[in-house]
């Protein structure tokens, strides 16, 4: 899989701000298409909130909610990897999850979207957060703004960015090794989600922000992603703060991992099932 993601060209956008912009532009230009493939065995309903439109996957009425914040560093809309990971979840756990097609940057930043990804949580009742990547960070942002409302939400995050600024020495020494991301295009790409924020903003930069009474984390890291850094610095801040966090430090694995088409993405949904499923409190 290394390999693959290496030939097909993933690093290559994030290599230079340059080529990272470049990018960006194209899409704004010529904006990717957000809706779903047919997935087998779901159903999908479309609706539009606040502005937004919000994709509703469904299967069997168990009343068990989540909400699912889609990666793709703050700039790159939903793809099929994202649609097909979610049915999955769908059918094997009868957990109904919530899309929101948010606007990304530099329309959207951290201060006006993760405040409406929390109101629209917030309608869903009781729902399990999950994010990947990018979206990891707008998950855990919005779990945070909503325990300081009284609200505790669990959360699922897949290699999520936790803290923007990439200033820890660990992530510059795994970046050669992650055939995936790299620091020029990244940090670009984290600027404009900013926007008029510093870096540092726990809005933007949530592992900055208080962790205190947050409810139980999974997390899901490969090492050969340059993220790990960030992941394991935050398992040792959540422990400090009292929040339970069950980490999933997979060896050898990319970015997003779970998400692919591998042997070890099967082991990493198992464990989310059973989180969904509520067999794990």
């Amino acid at each position: 899989m290394p390999v693959a993601i290496r030939l097909r060209g993933s690093k290559k956008r994030y290599l230079s701000r340059e080529l990272t912009l470049e990018r960006i532009a194209r899409q704004q230009r010529d904006p990717a298409s957000f809706e779903p493939p047919k997935l087998a065995g779901v159903t999908v309903s479309r609706d539009t909130w606040n502005g937004w439109v919000v994709f509703t996957v469904s299967a069997m009425p168990t009343g068990r909610t989540a909400l699912y914040l889609h990666g793709g560093s703050f700039v790159y809309e939903i793809a099929n990897k994202h649609w097909t990971f979610i049915a999955d979840l769908v059918r094997t756990t009868g957990t109904t999850i919530t899309v929101p097609i948010y606007p990304l940057a530099p329309t959207g930043t951290a201060a006006t979207v993760i405040p409406a990804v929390a109101d629209l949580a917030a309608t869903l009742g009781e729902p399990i957060l999950m994010g990947d990547s990018a979206g990891g960070a707008i998950a855990l942002g919005a779990a945070q703004m909503l325990r300081d409302r009284g609200i505790r939400l669990r959360t699922i995050l897949i290699s999520p960015e936790l803290d923007l600024t990439l200033t820890d020495p660990m992530v510059a020494k795994i970046e050669p090794w992650d055939p995936w991301l790299a620091i020029p295009g990244a940090a670009v790409a984290n600027e404009l989600w900013a926007g008029e924020l510093p870096l540092t903003d726990p809005l933007v930069s949530p592992m900055l922000g208080s962790l205190d009474g947050l409810a139980p984390v999974t997390l899901f890291c490969g090492t050969r992603d340059m993220l790990h850094a960030d992941a394991t610095t935050f398992v040792t801040r959540a422990a400090r703060a009292g929040v339970r966090v069950d980490f999933h430090e997979a060896r050898g694995m990319i970015h997003v991992y779970p998400l692919l088409p591998i042997p070890e993405a099967r082991a990493a949904r198992d464990v989310m099932r059973v989180v969904l499923t509520g067999e794990r409190d």
